[in-house]
């Protein structure tokens, strides 16, 4: 286990049901992991608190087997959190950046440098290392994002809707880096699109209401699609299957 929330409750206000009840789910420890559901589903709540950026009101966040407050540095070195903008600084070329947040990360500044000109390379960027983020493109930047968590050697790598805003071409891209990427390193991005589906996602995860309705395989999401659908569909009508059988419970 690497990664998990064990028994978490969350609520925004005390007045206001809670988004998450003694929620309990654990990042899959290889490959790529789409987290899917509808807004409102309970995904970027599940992501936050994953990426450290909120603390459960009941229950805990481990990481490697401890609670999150005892596991902190272990923690903010090897978990990677990309929001859906990039947080860059756009004074700061692409390596700069990259370099900048590998050495918040814990690594020294030559270390830092030589690992964010390698990362960027991974992730198809060594051409634009000079370039000030301000000029890259929004596909651009989420490859950066990439390349941040690539350069101090996460050990989980949490996409929150990161192919939100991209055109087809950017997507495609996007998404053969990604695919690349969760062959080393655990990833869990998560969705409302169906069409982030793609077939080299090793595990779905369903959310709705806050709760878990479907985790497997991405064969098994698909098997629960209407036999008459076609194959472009497969994905959505498994989805829309799953929810509505869910509802009717």
């Amino acid at each position: 286990m690497t990664l998990m929330l064990d028994r978490v409750t969350f609520s925004y206000h005390r007045w206001i049901r809670p988004v998450l009840s003694r929620f309990t789910y654990e990042v899959p420890g290889q490959g790529l992991t789409i987290l899917l559901g509808p807004n409102g589903a309970g995904k970027s709540t599940t992501m936050a608190l994953l990426a450290g950026t909120i603390e459960p009101k009941a229950g805990e966040v481990r990481f490697l087997g401890s609670d999150l407050t005892s596991a902190r540095r272990e923690y903010r070195r090897h978990v990677a959190w990309l929001p859906q903008r990039v947080p860059t600084s756009r004074q700061l070329t692409a390596r700069e950046y990259v370099a900048y947040v590998a050495w918040l990360k814990g690594e020294s500044r030559t270390c830092a440098w030589d690992r964010a000109g390698a990362a960027l390379d991974q992730v198809g960027l060594a051409e634009q290392s000079g370039r000030k983020t301000a000029g890259l493109s929004g596909g651009q930047l989420r490859r950066v994002g990439i390349a941040c968590a690539l350069a101090h050697d996460a050990r989980v790598i949490l996409l929150d809707e990161p192919t939100a805003g991209l055109d087809p071409h950017q997507r495609t891209v996007f998404r053969d880096v990604l695919r690349e990427v969760a062959a080393r390193v655990p990833v869990l991005m998560s969705t409302h699109d169906v069409a982030d589906l793609a077939d080299e996602a090793d595990t779905v995860t369903l959310m709705d209401g806050g709760r878990v309705r479907h985790h497997g395989g991405t064969r098994s999401f698909l098997e629960h699609a209407d036999p008459e659908a076609v194959p472009a569909r497969r994905a959505e009508s498994a989805y829309s299957v799953l929810l509505r059988l869910d509802g009717a419970r």
